[in-house]
């Protein structure tokens, strides 16, 4: 597999337009029954799948119609922490707290 930080985001986008496409053949979906299924226009399928993806939000409705938002999965997990990190953030929490600042008694 190729690098994909080496692609320009114009490459990346026509070939997950591509993969929309195959996907959505693959599985005998008519662009109508995707538009009915995801909410999104025909219209706007017909661009996504020319590589004109637009709106995130559509691109979110189209693959979960397609039934690959586990392709998502790594960006939504949280992030664990080991009890040694945990107790390292509450320590530092703790000591960054603000202080007020003490009085002065220049208004003798």
């Amino acid at each position: 597999m190729e690098n994909i930080y080496m692609l320009s985001d114009a490459e990346i986008t026509n070939r997950i337009s591509v993969k929309i496409k195959e996907l959505r053949l693959k599985q005998n979906i008519s662009r109508q029954d995707m538009a009915t299924t995801s909410g999104v226009s025909v219209s706007s399928i017909a661009r996504m799948e020319d590589g004109e993806i637009k709106s995130f939000e559509s691109f979110l409705r189209i693959i979960r119609s397609l039934g690959k938002m586990e392709l998502f999965m790594p960006l939504l997990q949280e992030e664990e922490i080991s009890p040694n990190e945990y107790y390292k953030m509450v320590q530092s929490a703790k000591t960054k707290q603000r202080k007020r600042a003490s009085r002065s008694n220049n208004n003798q």
